[in-house]
């Protein structure tokens, strides 16, 4: 019956194999386990119970000494996958770092945060690289998202960055759209600013406001923050805009040094133009009051001229009036 059983099952594998998927065979098949399911499905449900109560039995019979063992087992495998998952964090932060470099073509050196500021009023980093890796102080510092800060103090293995959300940090920016020019200022509270952007030039929330590359320090182009809120004052000059940054300021780990600038990344003769011809515009209003009054001053001072003239030409009448009288009384 055996081997009558297998030389059955050797013919069916062989037709089942070279009828494909139509054939009788795989429909008698279908049609069996459609019927069959119902009691593979009832005897799952009446063994699990079973298989519960000998998993149970299993870990009441364990030793100590293998509980211990599965203990320290799942410590160690807990562990290692929390640093994978450290480590994909860390290459998905220096991939967009690495991004960042090649897309603006940065000439920069990489280096790590060590610790913040203590100091409530400062707001700064320290990185972990210094003088002897070749940074200095000035040379601007970004994340993946964009600048950051500048260097402010430089040691041989060390630096302090100034975050530009610091009340004294300033960075010279446009905004990318319409190329207004302006200045990002940080604040004591951390909130960023745009100042000395005109009111007939156009902003909008969601606006990009990048680096100018005005001054020669920070590269053109780079990302620095979004305009989050714009205010027209009434009779103002210029709008007041509060600034939305691209990452967290306490969230950088990562960051690269922009040790140098390419002519590429430097603002050109049409950008200073255009900055000054901003300034120009806007100090017009201001300037025409003083013009008007210059004028005036003038116009007084030659006024005051003339009449200080008067009295010499009556003098010089008086004298010859005098000669005459003399010349009389001579004669």
């Amino acid at each position: 019956m055996l081997v009558v059983l297998v030389i059955l099952s050797l013919v069916l594998i062989t037709v089942s194999v070279r009828e494909g998927e139509t054939g009788p065979l795989h429909g008698v098949r279908s049609v069996v386990s459609v019927a069959t399911t119902p009691v593979r499905t009832l005897g799952a449900i009446i063994s699990s119970p079973f298989t519960g109560i000998g998993s149970a039995m299993d870990d009441a019979t364990a030793t100590p000494e293998t509980l211990s063992e599965l203990k320290a087992e799942n410590e160690r495998l807990t562990a290692e996958l929390t640093e994978l998952r450290e480590a994909e964090q860390t290459a998905i932060r220096l991939e967009a770092l690495l991004g960042l470099k090649n897309s603006y073509k940065l000439e920069s050196t990489s280096a790590r945060i060590v610790s913040n500021s203590t100091d409530s009023w400062v707001s700064s980093v320290t990185i972990d690289k210094g003088s002897s890796s070749g940074l200095a102080v000035g040379m601007p510092v970004s994340d993946s998202a964009g600048i950051i800060g500048q260097i402010i103090e430089c040691g041989l293995s060390s630096s302090v960055v100034r975050l530009m959300s610091d009340e004294h940090s300033s960075i010279s920016a446009m905004l990318q759209s319409s190329r207004a020019q302006g200045m990002v200022v940080g604040s004591a509270d951390g909130s960023l600013s745009l100042n000395l952007v005109r009111t007939d030039q156009s902003v909008e929330p969601g606006d990009m406001v990048v680096t100018s590359g005005i001054g020669g320090v920070f590269p053109k182009g780079l990302p620095l923050a979004k305009v989050a809120h714009v205010d027209k004052p009434t009779g103002g000059l210029y709008y007041e805009i509060r600034l939305t940054p691209l990452s967290a300021l306490n969230t950088y780990e990562e960051v690269i040094v922009i040790t140098s600038l390419t002519e590429e990344q430097q603002a050109t003769a049409d950008d200073v133009s255009e900055a000054d011809r901003q300034d120009a515009a806007a100090s017009a209003p201001t300037n025409a009051p003083t013009v008007a009054n210059n004028e005036q001053a003038s116009t007084a001072e030659s006024e005051l001229s003339s009449d200080e003239a008067e009295p010499a030409e009556n003098a010089e009448d008086t004298d010859e009036y005098t000669q005459d009288a003399e010349a009389e009384e001579e004669n």
